[in-house]
């Protein structure tokens, strides 16, 4: 049987990639149990993985959950959205690299990213008013946060897509690139992020998940408080500048 989502390891960076490229990457119960032990898998690695990418084979990014599975019982209550927050809650910085259609599920997965690059021909959309279903897998939280509150609602009640160059300028995406250079794009930036102090940038990744919500008082006094401290490698990094 084929794997539904490939892992690829090099120099430090973890790269999923979405493997049903057939079904356009739709989400049936065997990816989402792949992406779980991925996760658990990336997770359990702690500093031995400094990033990870998270793309998809096709021309297609994910064209959400697949609704031929609709009805099926899952392995656990809430299996989906739980993955999705697993992916989220990575120690390690998650890129995510999109293609052609984004949509429902697929930009709820999407939306676990730290950092989105997406390609020219990304589209990305909210079709849940257009089965009559609604969100579960964290749409109506993650979107606002990247969006603004107003402009999320505009991509939910509507359902229209969202182009590349649209999604940078809203900040739903980071970047938008020429489809060739995608994956180049995501890999670089996944190297600069690996070659930089893992003790760093898992203490950043964790601050800035733990204080989204606080005002800017309670976040100081949270970032003092809670500082993950100087890096083991200080000096050693300190005498390589010099």
């Amino acid at each position: 049987m084929n794997q539904l989502v490939l892992r690829d390891d090099a120099d430090g960076i973890a790269t999923l990639t979405l493997n049903r490229p057939d079904k356009r990457n739709a989400l049936n119960l065997a990816l989402w149990g792949e992406l779980d032990a991925h996760a658990d898998a990336i997770a359990d690695a702690g500093e031995r993985i400094g990033a990870v990418i998270l793309r998809a084979a096709g021309p297609v990014f994910c064209a959400g959950n697949d609704l031929k599975e609709r009805g099926l019982e899952a392995p656990r209550p809430h299996y989906q959205a739980s993955i999705v927050t697993k992916l989220a809650g990575l120690p390690q910085p998650l890129i995510v690299a999109v293609q052609g259609g984004c949509f429902t599920g697929g930009l709820e997965l999407a939306l676990a990213g730290d950092i989105i690059v997406a390609g020219e021909s990304a589209r990305f959309a909210d079709t849940h008013g257009k089965f009559g279903l609604v969100p579960i897998w964290g749409m109506s939280q993650r979107l606002p946060r990247r969006v603004g509150e107003w402009k999320a609602r505009e991509i939910s009640f509507t359902g229209l897509p969202v182009d590349g160059r649209e999604a940078a300028r809203i900040g739903l995406a980071n970047h938008v690139v020429a489809d060739a250079e995608l994956d180049g794009t995501a890999r670089a930036l996944a190297e600069a992020i690996a070659a930089q102090s893992r003790h760093s940038v898992f203490a950043y990744k964790r601050l800035y998940r733990e204080q989204a919500d606080l005002p800017l008082g309670p976040g100081l006094a949270h970032e003092v408080f809670n500082s993950a401290g100087v890096a083991p490698d200080f000096a050693e990094r300190v005498a390589k500048q010099f």
